[in-house]
């Protein structure tokens, strides 16, 4: 350390015998410096402060050696050295001794050099003097400076960090767990925290730590009563509590309580946001008293981004539950009961909390023993997507109820979309199910395929040819979707699902329903607890996407009353219909064990339903019975709106009509009409071999 500032120096005439009395009353030393013979005298003070006696020193610099140390003389001997060469009139350095007790010491020397005409430097004059008493302090206080810039930026750093963590924070419980487990709000030197909500013209206690540090009654205490936590929310002012004094004499309520605690200061925050009371937290500390204005500026500026944390996670609560509102609002309420099958549904909404899916599913009863299975998925999470769902769910249901086919019902559903006024396009899956027989009829719009866990646990994906999704086959103009057909034996289950099941990130559709399929094997064998498991797989991937899940298990069947029965409409100009009626009654035949006069049925029920089309002016109603009895039969109906009974006639050879109920009489080993309302039924009957 260099001092320019020493002023010019002058010794007495009896120097060194007798000092200058003012250096000797500021405990100075003196010494003179003959440049041109290195001799520098020093008076007896000098000595002192050097630690050597006088028969130590022998007149020269180099004897002062043993107490300056290497460095230090080194840095002084450069910088009088460059005080010299610069035409400088005086010069100041601090620089340590070593006294003879191994201590440091700080000393501090000025010198004044007299120069010649010519400007050589001949004489240096200066004085020493013992620095440590003043360096101490100085340095004291730029130590203290300097730890209270340290602790100024720690706390700011509190402020950052716990700002940065209430940023993810979604729920008010979220927000709770960051100010109880961040180490953040604990670097601030608090022992214990409290902190609670305001609801209905009280506060409700929500968060306080350590355990054991709960005060009774103040689970909900009222905002007028005499508590910190009511004031700062009545005066949206903080309350900062210097002393145990203070405290007591302010809430003589609470303070009894927090004496095992060893309170020293308390420091409470309202929580606002918008001008509005949220909360209140108290900081309460059992090693300080008092608050520097620094300390308060931090701990205001912590509640204020705790509070717009409380805010944000209050709106994303209320957010999420309309949203889940609406979502089940949408849904079905219940599910029907359904005799031999169970069934199993379940939904879970995506970790977006408060974007609306547009999954769905439903389970829907239709005549003769049969039920449909919807799965499905419109594309968005937003209101606008829930509500399309909830139309496409309804529109689904109507269609199917009034009795058409499978790929009918897809293609109507379609058409309507593409009719609203959206954009959207939305996924889909329909099952139709007979339970009394097991043959089930897929059509699938753009969705995943389905899944068929066997009796011995195994699980198989059902490969579906499928069509585009609903909205866009429409637009394109690709309304024929095709219909698959497998049977389903009792104990078999059908799982339809969303694909917010399958789809995980980084990993692609086939790996997620390998990854699927082995849940559902080696998950339990009842459909509720298998839903329970897959959803708590979904549970645990926290996704964004939305899960709807259905399972369907049939039944064995005991002494059933008949073998099975499928019904289908085919409207007249429909040949799309007639070839899924063909389609349907080729299968179901198979299915029941009549594979040898399928195309015997087939054709007969062909010229059935071609007749009525033919000679009506309606629909045509097709029904498939397999009837049990002492003989197996397989019965076709085709019922329609007329009454006009129907005649066997002989074509002759050039007739191009005439030969249906011909063909029907020759094929059909019974057959007959009956009258059905304002229509007719005509049926017929084959007799087929017992089912092993």
């Amino acid at each position: 350390m260099a001092d320019r500032g020493a002023s010019a120096l002058s010794l007495p005439d009896d120097w060194p015998a007798h000092p200058d009395p003012i250096l000797a009353l500021n405990r100075m030393g003196s010494f003179d410096w003959d440049l041109d013979n290195g001799v520098m005298r020093m008076d007896a003070l000098g000595h002192e402060i050097f630690d050597m006696r006088p028969e130590e020193y022998a007149g020269r610099p180099e004897n002062l050696a043993p107490r300056v140390p290497p460095d230090e003389a080194h840095r002084l001997d450069v910088h009088v050295s460059q005080s010299l060469k610069d035409g400088s009139e005086n010069y100041g350095a601090y620089f340590r001794i070593r006294r003879r007790d191994g201590t440091l010491r700080w000393t501090h020397t000025q010198g004044y050099i007299q120069r010649d005409e010519t400007g050589r430097p001949r004489r240096i004059i200066g004085i020493v003097r013992d620095a440590t008493p003043e360096l101490s302090e100085a340095q004291e206080r730029r130590e203290q400076a300097a730890l209270d810039d340290e602790a100024r930026r720690r706390q700011t750093n509190v402020v950052q960090i716990t700002t940065a963590a209430l940023a993810h924070a979604r729920t008010v419980q979220d927000v709770i767990d960051v100010l109880q487990n961040n180490r953040g709000v604990a670097h601030l030197g608090a022992a214990s925290l409290v902190m609670g909500l305001v609801e209905a013209g009280r506060i409700r206690l929500v968060a306080e730590g350590p355990a054991g540090s709960f005060v009774p009654g103040t689970l909900v205490t009222r905002i007028d009563e005499q508590y910190p936590m009511s004031d700062v929310v009545r005066t949206l002012s903080p309350r900062f509590i210097e002393s145990p004094e203070e405290f007591a004499d302010s809430y003589p309520l609470l303070w009894p309580h927090l004496t095992g605690l060893d309170i020293t200061s308390a420091a409470y925050l309202p929580l606002v946001a918008q001008g509005r009371p949220v909360g209140a937290m108290g900081l309460l500390y059992d090693d300080r008293r008092g608050f520097s204005a620094q300390d308060r500026n931090v701990l205001v500026a912590l509640g204020s981004g705790i509070a717009q944390s409380l805010q944000r996670a209050m709106f994303y609560e209320q957010e999420k539950d309309l949203a889940q509102g609406l979502q089940q609002a949408m849904l079905p309420r219940s599910i029907p009961s359904l005799p031999g099958a169970d069934v199993a549904v379940r939904y879970r909404s995506g970790s977006l909390g408060r974007e609306i899916g547009g999954d769905w599913y439903d389970v829907i009863p239709l005549p003769g023993g049969r039920v449909g299975a919807v799965i499905g998925d419109v594309q968005g999470h937003d209101t606008h997507a829930a509500a399309v769902m909830g139309q496409l769910r309804i529109v689904l249901r109507a269609y199917a109820a009034e009795g058409h086919t499978p790929a009918t019902v897809m293609a109507r559903a379609s058409v309507f979309l593409h009719e609203l006024d959206t954009e959207r396009f939305a996924t889909c899956l329909y099952a139709e199910a007979d339970l009394s027989t097991g043959v089930v009829q897929v059509v699938r719009a753009g969705h995943i395929d389905p899944l068929v866990r066997d009796t011995d646990g195994g699980c198989r994906r059902l490969p579906v040819e499928g069509g585009l999704p609903l909205g866009l086959s429409a637009l394109f103009g690709c309304l024929e979707y095709p219909v698959d057909t497998f049977e389903l034996h009792p104990g078999q289950m059908l799982l339809l699902c969303t694909d917010g099941l399958v789809e995980q990130p980084g990993i692609d559709l086939d790996d997620g329903m390998r990854t699927l399929r082995a849940l559902i094997a080696a998950g339990p064998d009842d459909v509720r607890d298998l839903a329970d498991r897959l959803i708590d797989v979904a549970e645990e991937r926290a996704g964004e996407d939305d899960v709807a899940l259905l399972l369907l298990r049939r039944l064995a069947v005991a002494a059933p009353r008949s073998g099975g029965r499928l019904q289908q409409h085919v409207g007249p100009g429909d040949p799309e219909a007639l070839t899924e009626a063909r389609h349907m009654i080729r299968t179901a035949v198979r299915a029941w064990g009549a594979r040898e006069r399928a195309d015997e049925i087939e054709l007969a029920a062909d010229e059935l339903i071609t007749n009525a089309l033919m000679h009506t002016e309606g629909a045509a109603v097709v029904t498939l019975r397999a009837l049990t009895g002492p003989v197996r039969r397989i019965r076709a109906e085709v019922e329609d709106a007329s009454s006009a009974l129907p005649r066997r006639r002989e074509a002759g050879e050039s007739g191009v009509s005439g030969r249906g109920l011909l063909l029907v009489d020759r094929l059909a080993d019974v057959w007959g009409v009956e009258a059905r309302g304002g229509g007719k039924c005509v049926w017929c009957e084959f007799l087929v071999p017992d089912r092993e």
